[in-house]
């Protein structure tokens, strides 16, 4: 049995997440608000699991260390499953800048934040594993998701540096890169309103149009998950000897993702994706 802390718990993929591993571990999920905390203590009483859950935001540096001395006093910490994270929907041009701080602060900063947080008991210990909850978004860069995609570029490029570093003191790093996940993910994206004004002066209204229209293609809906298939694949890199650097959660995000990979000069990707916004 490990010990795991996990983020992000107050819905979706982490609150699957969270009552899943629940069955077989020992788990500390967080959330942010007393709030949250209720229902998915409630949650854990309903599905028949132990869960301690604790109030902790990730962008809050005195937080995060809190949490973490706290449970290294009590027996530390085995596995760190980070999944907190927000979205953000704009193109560059019409983004407040506070917006592409705050996507930056939540998905890149928390996520960083809290995994420097681990790995000095984790190395201690001379074993741990990280596995930060990523995104497609993190290997290609997508219309009006300028300031998401920069972040979960940023943490991946973050943890791929820090993999044979961590590698050699005993600490595997996972990224895990969903693809669409039937959540209410999307319903909750800062700026959805104004990709959804249809203000007919908004020189990007055609391309905004074409690219909401795309969320609910066949397409994309092909590639749709559960909360549950995503936790399903977070416990088997938690059971698993030898974790790999980088999972993706279904056959379909990893074709969309293999596009990037295999495509050197750009080309491919481009056209792909702007396609998604073109008449």
């Amino acid at each position: 049995m490990s010990r795991i802390l996990l983020t992000g718990a107050s819905s979706g993929i982490g609150e699957a997440a969270a009552l899943l591993l629940a069955k077989h571990h020992q788990v500390v999920a967080t959330v942010r608000t007393p709030e949250a905390r209720a229902i998915l203590v409630e949650a854990a009483a309903d599905a028949g699991v132990s869960l301690d859950v604790v109030l902790v935001d990730v962008t809050d540096g005195g937080g995060v260390q809190g949490v973490v001395a706290d449970l290294e006093v009590t027996g530390g910490i085995d596995v760190l499953v980070h999944n907190a994270g927000t979205g953000y929907v704009g193109t560059l041009e019409q983004l407040e800048f506070s917006a592409l701080r705050e996507a930056m602060e939540v998905n890149f900063f928390g996520a960083a934040q809290m995994v420097q947080a681990v790995l000095p008991q984790m190395r201690a210990k001379g074993s741990g594993k990280v596995i930060v909850v990523s995104s497609i978004g993190g290997a290609v860069g997508q219309p009006f998701n300028d300031a998401y995609c920069a972040a979960k570029f940023a943490v991946e490029g973050l943890l791929e540096s820090l993999h044979p570093v961590a590698a050699s003191v005993g600490i595997s790093i996972s990224i895990v890169e969903p693809g669409p996940v039937a959540t209410k993910f999307i319903a909750n994206l800062q700026g959805l309103d104004e990709v959804l004004s249809g203000d007919p002066n908004d020189p990007y209204a055609s391309a905004k149009a074409n690219y909401m229209a795309r969320l609910g293609s066949p397409e994309r809906m092909a590639g749709m998950q559960t909360s549950m298939d995503v936790a399903e694949v977070l416990v088997d890199i938690v059971n698993s000897a030898a974790p790999k650097l980088r999972y993706q959660t279904s056959q379909w995000s990893t074709d969309f993702v293999a596009t990037k990979l295999s495509d050197l000069d750009g080309t491919a990707v481009t056209q792909m994706t702007g396609a998604w916004v073109a008449d």
